[in-house]
């Protein structure tokens, strides 16, 4: 049994979820702990390379969380040795032509999503990848969540039934930043920089109902800009020119209809910052980011619908809680392990490029059938 090091260029990881979520929560974690065990009992320990184009923010991290190396050279990093994988968490609109350049000095390459800014785009670096005979790999962390690994549980103990339809409900109130500042980066809501939420949160969305409930086959999209002015990190003020909310019909294999909303201009009065509810002909449940709830047929009260009557009926007490039965593992962290055995080990790694491609395909045909106010299919895409 030996031990070695890894060393991970991280791009991108200033911002607040790759700060928090790949570097702190994933790669130090896992360094933490002593490094990762192979097949072969060998131990792998990842060491991050951190790259930026802010020095300053990359000093404190780095003396922070004692990580020696970092820059803000992109070509540098990729001549290091004993450097195989490269990370990107950086601009979507960067993303596409910094992966290809990574992939073409030989990186294995993993990020977040979307992938690139179209469909196009994203095919082509799958395309790419396999041109070059590299690994990669995409963010799909909802997939990992609790409360949706309980609802995989629900699924797989064919507790639904007959399931006809799901429900997304995801949005929280994103503060202008004229009184009080921002909680997300003013470029998602610019058009011109890669904004959106339909780019932001359609790819992730594509992924749970495909993982969950089976290929999707349509979609019906309307984009809508609620909150017209902004300000921006600087306290600049500046006109909104990408989608803050969008409301979507999807179609899925074997009947299942799909319901999202997703809004940064509402306010929560929810189980969750996002809730997945599942109805099927002999059970429901409803997930948040950790917990699920479940009510069976046997279970179901049975309502009239009377207004002019007071409700008193406490709802929330017709579910049940869905046990936890083992300890479960931060998403982010799960799949950074995932990944680095796919890298080093060979294990298989299902959430690639191509996977990533069909996310933004979604998005994609959402925007289209907003601009054409229409129902759109969704074509196949082929591996090649």
């Amino acid at each position: 049994m030996s031990t070695k090091t890894l060393g991970i260029i991280m791009h991108g990881i200033t911002g607040r979820m790759g700060l928090r979520q790949h570097l702190i929560r994933s790669i130090l974690s896992i360094r933490e702990e002593g490094g990762l065990t192979l097949s072969n009992g060998d131990i792998v320990i990842p060491e991050p390379i951190l790259v930026g184009r802010n020095i300053d923010k990359l000093t404190s991290i780095a003396k922070e969380h004692n990580i020696e190396k970092f820059m803000t050279d992109i070509d540098l990093a990729l001549k290091l040795p004993n450097t195989p994988i490269f990370f990107d968490a950086a601009s979507t609109s960067l993303r596409s032509e910094l992966l290809k350049k990574a992939m073409s000095a030989g990186k294995h390459v993993y990020c977040e999503k979307p992938t690139a800014e179209n469909y196009q785009d994203a095919l082509a670096l799958d395309l790419f990848s396999k041109s070059k005979g590299v690994k990669n790999g995409v963010v799909q962390d909802k997939l990992f969540l609790p409360g949706l690994l309980k609802l995989q549980r629900l699924i797989d103990e064919n507790f639904f039934g007959k399931i006809h339809s799901i429900k997304i409900d995801f949005g929280y109130w994103v503060h202008s930043g004229e009184a009080t500042p921002a909680q997300r980066p003013s470029w998602n809501y610019r058009q011109e920089d890669g904004g959106g939420i339909i780019l932001d949160m359609l790819p992730h969305w594509h992924y749970v109902l495909e993982n969950l409930l089976g290929k999707v086959e349509s979609v019906f999209c309307h984009g809508e800009i609620h909150i017209k002015n902004r300000w921006d990190e600087n306290n600049q003020p500046y006109q909104t020119t990408a989608e803050d909310a969008a409301y979507v019909i999807a179609n899925l294999a074997g009947g299942i209809t799909a319901h999202i909303s997703n809004s940064w201009a509402t306010r929560v009065d929810r189980r969750d910052l996002v809730t997945f509810q599942i109805d099927g002909s002999d059970g429901s449940a409803i997930a948040g980011l950790t917990e699920a709830h479940c009510q069976a047929k046997l279970n179901t009260p049975k309502f009239v619908w009377d207004p002019d009557t007071k409700l008193t009926h406490n709802f929330s007490h017709d579910w049940i809680a869905v046990p936890d039965l083992e300890p479960i593992e931060n998403g982010f962290k799960k799949q950074w392990k995932d990944f680095i055995k796919h890298v080093v080990d060979d294990t298989p790694f299902p959430w690639n490029f191509h996977s990533g491609a069909k996310g933004v395909q979604f998005a994609e045909l959402a925007m289209q059938s907003w601009k054409e106010r229409k129902v759109i299919d969704l074509p196949d895409i082929e591996s090649k």
